[in-house]
């Protein structure tokens, strides 16, 4: 038998190998797996709705990642409540994907551009300081210009993609969470 660094000393022996055994696996899986799946497998676990956390993680997701640095958190929050949704599971998707958001940032802007044909963002430091000392609130405004067609063409993608997704994860919730509930049902029990 393999020796585990967590002892249990309390209850029969079956139970002591099922919980070390326990223990130890969850020690071996991944960071994101006992940060993530697990408390969705718990929500499901404690009868939360498979629809509602699809669309839950589907929002995290396409609000995290929406071009207006800073606004992730408050705009998740108040969109969760609005729709009814789990406001806890759409949090922890939207902090998840944060580092997203920061990749996608410059292709929102650049896209963007390119669809309300604006001017062109200047990707290097340079031009950006000159334009800035040049004239400071004209560059206030071209960048205030630049993130709201970003975030017009976020809306857009988001309104499309996050129905998708909401409706692409309602089955596999619902397939683990059925699993869940034969798996504790006490009649598939052996007696």
């Amino acid at each position: 038998m393999e020796s585990n660094p967590i002892s249990l000393k309390q209850g029969n022996g079956d139970r002591n190998s099922c919980q070390s055994s326990t223990v130890s696996s969850l020690q071996s899986e991944g960071f994101l797996y006992r940060r993530i799946a697990l408390p969705i497998l718990a929500l499901l676990r404690r009868g939360a709705s498979p629809r509602r956390l699809a669309w839950s993680i589907a929002l995290g997701l396409l609000v995290g990642i929406n071009p207006v640095l800073g606004s992730t958190t408050v705009l998740c929050l108040g969109l969760a409540m609005l729709l009814r949704l789990n406001v806890a599971v759409s949090q922890l998707v939207n902090h998840i994907i944060y580092p997203f958001q920061l990749l996608l940032l410059l292709p929102f802007l650049q896209l963007g551009t390119d669809v309300f044909h604006a001017e062109p963002l200047p990707f290097s430091a340079r031009m950006l300081l000159q334009m800035a000392r040049k004239d400071p609130l004209e560059f206030v405004r071209k960048i205030w210009r630049w993130e709201l067609h970003a975030f017009l063409v976020w809306i857009a993608l988001a309104v499309v993609l996050i129905p998708l997704i909401g409706v692409a994860l309602t089955p596999l919730l619902r397939r683990v969470s059925t699993r869940m509930q034969r798996r504790n049902d006490p009649a598939d029990l052996p007696t």
